[in-house]
């Protein structure tokens, strides 16, 4: 075989030529993969490719609370004189001078004052407060306002109150108490009964007198008017009421004649 190459004029060539040529090779490739492997990035855990897709496919944060107001709602300067000068002198005033009403106050006007109050006053405005003296001073002329319009608005004891602070007790007569709710309840119960009679036994035939003429028996309603009068003569009502017995009396007793000819 050597010889054959030799007389080919391609000249001897080394055992180990091929083994240096494969070496050479393989060294070549080492030092690409070397640069390769150096310049890619490296490999990235699989935690850390969940927590960063968790973080992408979350939704953002709710933005934080608006700070809380620490002083409260502010009150101007004039409405805070009012408040100190009012609260000073909350136990001499009564009820129409706490709102700012005449005597003569309709309750439609009465209203609008307790709402107007309300607006500014109301302790639901400054539950935040930092101050409790502050804080006290508006609940006690809240507590009173209120207490005026439950008072105000309501016909009969709005009649007893005016006559309480227009008499010589009128300091001790400022607030509606208890006793005043009760005295009321007494007066309109005493008022009623006088409009219809003072004595019980009376009031009570011309009681049952009124439910006869409203069922259409004027002839039992007399009878009825005529026991009640025996206990009150002079009772003007019981007798306009046996007058307009006696007529529908007499009324009905000719219809049922007329009735009978025909």
């Amino acid at each position: 075989m050597f010889d054959s190459v030799l007389d080919r004029g391609q000249g001897p060539r080394s055992r180990f030529g091929v083994g240096a040529g494969v070496s050479t090779l393989l060294h070549v490739g080492l030092l690409g993969l070397v640069a390769y492997l150096s310049t890619r990035p490296p490999p990235v855990e699989e935690k850390e490719v969940e927590v960063t897709l968790k973080a992408t496919m979350a939704p953002p944060p709710p933005p934080p609370p608006p700070p809380a107001a620490a002083g409260g709602p502010a009150l101007s300067p004039e409405q805070l004189a009012d408040l100190e000068s009012r609260c000073a002198k909350l136990d001499q005033l009564d009820y129409f001078e706490l709102l700012g009403l005449e005597r003569t106050a309709v309750p439609g006007d009465i209203k609008k004052a307790f709402y107007k109050e309300s607006r500014v006053y109301h302790p639901d405005r400054f539950f935040h407060l930092e101050s409790k003296a502050l804080k006290d001073q508006v609940n006690e002329l809240y507590k009173r306002v209120t207490e005026a319009y439950y008072v105000l608005r309501d016909d009969t004891k709005r009649k007893k109150y005016l006559s309480d602070i227009a008499g010589p007790d009128r300091a001790q007569k400022l607030r509606f108490t208890d006793a005043s709710e009760s005295e009321t309840k007494a007066a309109a119960k005493k008022e009623q009964e006088e409009q219809i009679g003072t004595h019980p036994k009376g009031r009570q035939f011309y009681t049952q007198a009124q439910k006869d003429l409203e069922s259409g028996n004027p002839s039992a309603a007399e009878r009825n008017l005529k026991m009640a009068l025996t206990y009150e003569p002079a009772n003007a009502r019981y007798k306009e009421a046996l007058a307009e017995a006696q007529k529908q009396t007499a009324d009905k007793s000719k219809g049922d004649s007329s009735f009978k000819i025909r």
